[in-house]
């Protein structure tokens, strides 16, 4: 078989690939896009309630009420914030010195220094606990 009556194999697969790229990009770009728009909101243990304060006060603006993303930020209520993907410690030192952008198109996070040291675990216990809510858990990172 030629290369000429390849083409239009080629031509579809070609399109179909680009496609492919282009989906996942929009998921991974904007806000809500590929994540639950409502987020399931379990009862809470009495360190989630206080860290849901705390969530409010200082995380919301961007990352959304219930960590459901934001135009401002990303959903922490979201499969790539799984523990296995990124741990505690993650959230712990993106909270303290910040994070660059690697997941998603809204920019680097800045420190956040009115959040304490105290503050951040209860934080996480919300976080965590909404995230198995909507079924997200452990899954290991391969790279």
């Amino acid at each position: 078989m030629s290369l000429k009556d390849k083409l239009p194999a080629l031509a579809v697969t070609a399109v179909m690939v680009g496609g492919v790229a282009v989906i996942i990009s929009n998921m991974m770009s904007g806000p809500n896009k590929g994540i639950p728009v409502d987020v399931k909101v379990p009862e809470l243990s009495v360190e989630a309630k206080a860290g849901e304060v705390k969530f409010a006060e200082n995380c919301a603006a961007c990352h959304g009420e219930n960590a459901s993303g934001s135009d401002q930020g990303p959903p922490l209520v979201h499969d790539i914030y799984n523990p296995g993907h990124h741990a505690d410690q993650a959230f712990v030192l993106a909270a303290k010195r910040g994070v660059r952008q690697h997941h998603w198109q809204f920019g680097n996070m800045p420190p956040q220094p009115n959040i304490t040291s105290a503050e951040i675990k209860p934080i996480l216990s919300y976080i965590r606990e909404l995230q198995q809510a909507n079924g997200i858990f452990y899954k290991s990172h391969n790279m």
